[in-house]
């Protein structure tokens, strides 16, 4: 089910083009990304000084290997983080980052976190790669600044940056699965006042989303809708203080289809991302931040099915069945730099959570939660070649949840070329609010929310040895790293209490086991190539059990190898992705292995001028078109004999064409 793009849509679109035409005519200056960052905007690369794992994905990569949406180019090019989209783009996604589930993961876009609360799961499903400057995936825990969900890392993404040059692109692009892209931003200065507006609508009818199908589902392909735009706008007051703001929003109709019995069913999002920065350098050894945002998402959902054998419409859920969340806060955070071997950061943050789902039967229910957290560092050069930091956070939530983390970290640089770094600490995830407030359909069998339950909280340490050796003018990068996480009071469905037959929301005893390594490697190969390999190994285990946890996969490797001459006008490039053994427990089949499979992707471009303002270029998804799963499933068959195995399928062999302009 595809929709026209609506005329809001198509205004502000085309108001994004005209900006781009406007910034390509205006004066041209000194091409300089704007580096006058508050003291969040800069906080990933400073804690990689202090020992913290971080990747950074570029906009130049993700433009180079042809990426649509975010999702995408996360599962290719980040070492240790395993992405499975659900059907393709634009889809949900499961992840494990060093071992991870997938709600212990914490998304933002621009530092306004984007998780949905209602389940912990992440959505970064809408997200198109063109509004993205650049994504930085902190690994190990990081709930000292960013809070809950920061179990096992946080993944950052940065939407297009200032720039005190005129400049932007526009973008299209088609494929074989009736998918087409076309994208736009444009940004500039004008005195003290800079900006950036971009725009982007995808569109595509899908692929098959399952191995089979029952006669009675007749929607078989998975089509996606999105139209997003945004706009920045940035003020200097003199040289001490600035003012940054932020608006994104998406519409996206989204199917929700299934194996059996679907006619209609989709998800008709509208979602709002927004927040006002304003920073203050009070003194030389004073920096303020003062931070508001808001997230809003508002979901409709429709489920229209076919009765098996007779066909006769059924309509589970009507158009405008709601579900949807408002998540809002607030930080003050303080960079305190007196003159001496000592750094310090102390800060305050504020969240209010309010969810509501008629479909998935939550009530609405408000969560309040206030945060305090200080960090100390040493200041740079304090130590020869030593860099330490440690700080803690404390968080009271409502009904008296609270929970307090702490994390060292430090790395030393042995030599010019090799050095060790590590975090050791603790981190913590607030219940989501199906956990807490599900009230469900007793009579069908359905578990019960727990309003006293308490946060997970969990033990980690990161440690990794690496280094950096120059080939000619070109440096060879490596990294191996070891990683544990144990989890207390996990929360999971328990039947212990007669009051709840049907089993209520708990925090079971036991401790869930992580331990894995990850080694990775970057390097030139002559003057035009540069090939990145990564392998990950993970053991994630229950207590007591020998069972690798469900959705988590064993083992899993990455691979690049990419061709860029520095004076070409063609670069080309490969990636392959293979997946170990991943195991899910579903129903009556119980524990299924649907891992080991491997994809390749090729793409080649070609700049059509010497001045690279227009560029062609093609790829292929799944070279050797081969059939895999990203998911498990069962489903009723149509004629009672009981349920039938499925499996959500991967993206089959698709073949892309795109054409870009740059101003």
């Amino acid at each position: 089910m595809v929709r026209e793009v609506s005329r809001p849509a198509r205004a502000l679109l085309g108001a994004a083009i005209a900006l781009s035409t406007v910034a390509a005519k205006a004066q041209t200056l000194e091409e300089v990304l704007v580096t006058a960052r508050s003291i969040e905007d800069t906080l990933p690369v400073e804690l990689k000084r202090y020992g913290h794992d971080v990747e950074t994905v570029t906009a130049d990569r993700i433009a180079a290997a042809g990426y649509v949406d975010v999702s995408s180019a996360l599962q290719f090019e980040v070492p240790g983080l395993f992405v499975s989209p659900g059907s393709g783009p634009f889809d949900y996604v499961d992840v494990s980052l060093q071992g991870s589930r997938t709600g212990d993961v914490l998304w933002l876009v621009d530092g306004v976190r984007i998780n949905n609360r209602i389940f912990n799961d992440t959505s970064p499903d809408t997200l198109p790669a063109n509004m993205v400057e650049r994504v930085e995936v902190l690994k190990g825990a990081e709930s000292l600044f960013y809070g809950t969900q920061g179990v096992a890392g946080a993944i950052n993404m940065v939407t297009r940056t200032f720039s005190d040059e005129p400049g932007g692109n526009i973008s299209l692009s088609a494929d074989t699965n009736d998918g087409y892209h076309l994208s736009t931003y444009g940004r500039g200065t004008i005195g003290a006042h800079k900006f950036v507006a971009y725009a982007s609508k995808d569109e595509g009818d899908g692929y098959r989303q399952f191995d089979m199908y029952q006669p009675s589902a007749t929607d078989r392909d998975r089509s996606y809708d999105v139209t997003n735009f945004g706009v920045k706008y940035g003020y200097d007051f003199g040289d001490r203080a600035r003012l940054d703001l932020l608006w994104h929003h998406t519409d996206a109709v989204l199917d929700n289809n299934s194996a059996a019995r679907t006619k209609r069913s989709y998800n008709n999002r509208d979602e709002d991302i927004a927040n006002a920065k304003f920073s203050f350098r009070a003194s030389d050894n004073l920096e303020l931040l003062v931070k508001a945002y808001l997230h809003d998402w508002d979901t409709t959902y429709a489920n229209i099915q076919n009765r098996p054998v007779t066909m006769e419409e059924v309509v589970v859920y009507p158009p405008g069945t709601y579900w949807g969340f408002q998540d809002y806060g607030g930080t003050l955070l303080a960079k305190i730099t007196p003159a001496g071997a000592l750094e310090y950061h102390v800060g305050y943050d504020y969240q209010n959570y309010e969810a509501r789902d008629d479909v998935f039967p939550i009530a609405g229910e408000t969560e309040t939660v206030n945060a305090f957290f200080g960090h100390i560092r040493t200041a740079e050069n304090a130590l020869e070649n030593l860099n330490l930091a440690g700080g803690v956070r404390y968080n009271r939530g409502t009904s008296g949840k609270d929970a307090t983390v702490w994390n060292v970290s430090g790395r030393y640089d042995m030599t010019d070329a090799v050095y060790v770094q590590g975090v050791v600490g603790t981190a913590f995830l607030l219940p989501s609010a199906e956990q807490l407030y599900y009230v469900g359909y007793p009579d069908d069998g359905d578990y019960a929310g727990n309003p006293d339950l308490k946060p997970e909280e969990s033990k980690n340490v990161n440690l990794s040895i690496g280094g950096d050796i120059h080939i000619g003018s070109r440096p060879l990068a490596w990294l191996l790293t070891g990683f544990a996480r144990d989890i207390d009071n996990l929360i999971d469905v328990g039947y212990d209490d007669p009051a709840y037959p049907n089993g209520r929301y708990e925090n079971v005893v036991g401790t869930v086991e992580v331990r894995g390594a990850e080694a990775s490697l970057t390097t030139p190969i002559g003057e035009a190539f540069k090939l990145n390999a990564s392998y990950t190994y993970t053991r994630s285990r229950n207590e007591g059990s020998d069972l690798q946890r469900p959705r988590t996969p064993e083992r899993f490797a990455k691979a690049g190898l990419n061709y860029a001459p520095a004076q070409g006008r063609f670069e080309a490039g490969a990636s392959l992705y293979w997946v170990g053994d991943v195991y899910q427990s579903v129903g009556a089949f119980g524990r299924r292995n649907f891992g080991n499979y491997t994809t390749l992707n090729l793409t080649a471009r070609v700049y059509l001028d010497r001045d690279r303002h227009h560029r062609i270029g093609a790829g292929v998804q799944n070279v050797f078109d081969e059939e895999y799963a990203t998911r498990l499933a069962q489903v009723q068959a149509d004629n009672g004999t009981g349920p039938v195995l499925v499996q959500r399928l991967g993206v089959p062999q698709t073949f892309n064409l795109n054409y870009t302009y740059q101003f």
